[in-house]
């Protein structure tokens, strides 16, 4: 129990750790340490007004670098909804409070982005990393459901 526990923390804490990298390129790790600098001038009204670029999509096109950093996206958010789905204690909905947590998590991380220089929060990420999870707890549903069968 305490394994599953740490692991879900280690996630949380890489999650944000590439969160916190500006100019952070998938297919360079010489870019995952590059050090960290707050926009100051950013406020969380600046970020999530009505028509900021929070609700945007992206502005630059789709290359091998943006293709692996949404599987990133997708693999990582899926990993954290089977951390957090183990770490439920067997109850109702456990599924969906699992994908309520990467949701919420996801978001708060997006936001904590905008405020990066050198990165941007998306919405549209919420989205993919929140698919990541969904994917993940389905297949995890449909083996247990079959397993349960067998």
């Amino acid at each position: 129990m305490i394994l599953k526990r740490i692991l879900l923390i280690l996630l949380l804490l890489s999650i944000s750790k590439f969160s916190h990298t500006p100019h952070l390129e998938v297919m360079h790790p010489s870019s995952w340490t590059n050090s960290s600098v707050w926009d100051h001038h950013a406020t969380l009204w600046s970020i999530l007004r009505p028509g900021s670029e929070f609700y945007t999509s992206y502005s630059y096109g789709f290359n091998v670098e943006f293709i692996a950093r949404k599987i990133a996206h997708l693999s990582f958010f899926g990993m954290l909804g089977l951390l957090f789905y183990w770490n439920l204690k067997e109850q109702n909905y456990r599924y969906v409070k699992a994908w309520l947590y990467v949701a919420a998590f996801a978001f708060f991380d997006e936001v904590h982005q905008a405020f990066i220089i050198g990165r941007d929060g998306r919405i549209v990420d919420v989205a993919i990393d929140s698919l990541g999870a969904v994917i993940v707890l389905y297949l995890l549903y449909k083996a247990r459901k079959t397993a349960a069968k067998a």
